[in-house]
């Protein structure tokens, strides 16, 4: 059996970006290297949720566009269901989408069923085909009542509601979520949550969560991955990582279990050589 099939597997991968910077009008510019990401292995496997966490600059972003075919690694091997996919982009970019929080890359004066087959024929997808996708898909989402609402008259949960449905338009085997309930009130965020559940329980896709939001990160997340300054801190279930926590810190008697958000910026601290 091929372990490297049904999941995303990265291995050592490195992104390094070279820049020049100005030291004045007659002087040559300096060049320097950034390295954003510094040999990281991740997997990401189908039906379960997996989890990237860490604060703004962690390197999160950089990682989810190399795990999605958008730039190429520096270096370290890429592969979804044994197939390489940096030498396969293409392929890859067929089998997955990347659903953003907010209210970007949505098309405002359109209706629902107008940007889904806008962006479904991006994919290629046409016909009675298209059809029966939105259908099914605006359904999924609870939006087939607005339909044929101008998108500019949703509200901000029907948005990202939207966004989930066009992030499902070309049927992707993996999906991955960067922060999907951003700003929503803790009613639409909880429907949002459930839908992410069944994405991965019902339609056996591979998911990929990224969070600020610790509660959601714990709700979701079967394993999850902690990165800072471009680098993997700790990877684990939630247990595992509390575990990491709990067996460092010294023993209280009747300390209460640490959180998630307790246990991230342990390590965080941990891995900077800081102590809160």
């Amino acid at each position: 059996m091929n372990e490297y099939l049904d999941k995303i597997v990265a291995k050592n991968l490195v992104k390094n970006y070279e820049l020049k910077e100005k030291q004045g009008f007659f002087r040559p510019k300096k060049r320097r290297t950034v390295h954003a990401v510094k040999d990281i292995s991740v997997e990401i496997p189908k039906g379960k949720i997996t989890g990237l966490l860490g604060i703004n600059g962690a390197g999160k972003t950089t990682t989810i566009r190399m795990l999605s075919s958008i730039i190429v690694p520096t270096s370290g091997t890429l592969t979804m269901d044994g197939v390489d996919a940096v030498a396969n982009h293409l392929w890859v970019k067929e089998r997955i989408n990347v659903i953003s929080g907010g209210e970007r890359n949505l098309y405002w004066r359109l209706t629902a069923v107008e940007n889904l087959q806008y962006f479904g024929s991006l994919y290629g997808v046409s016909g009675s085909v298209l059809d029966e996708r939105i259908r099914g898909l605006l359904e999924i989402v609870g939006l087939t009542e607005a339909a044929d609402t101008p998108v500019e008259r949703y509200s901000k949960g029907m948005k990202q509601r939207l966004q989930i449905a066009r992030g499902l338009i070309n049927d992707p085997e993996y999906i991955f979520l960067d922060e999907p309930t951003l700003g929503l009130d803790i009613v639409i965020a909880k429907e949002i949550r459930a839908l992410v559940m069944e994405l991965a329980a019902k339609h056996h896709k591979g998911v990929l969560l990224t969070t600020h939001y610790i509660s959601e990160a714990e709700e979701l997340c079967d394993y999850i991955y902690v990165l800072d300054k471009g680098a993997m801190i700790a990877e684990g279930t939630k247990e595992d990582l509390k575990d990491l926590l709990g067996y460092e810190r010294k023993v209280v008697s009747q300390i209460k279990e640490p959180d998630l958000e307790e246990t991230l910026m342990y390590l965080i601290n941990h891995s900077r050589g800081e102590h809160a």
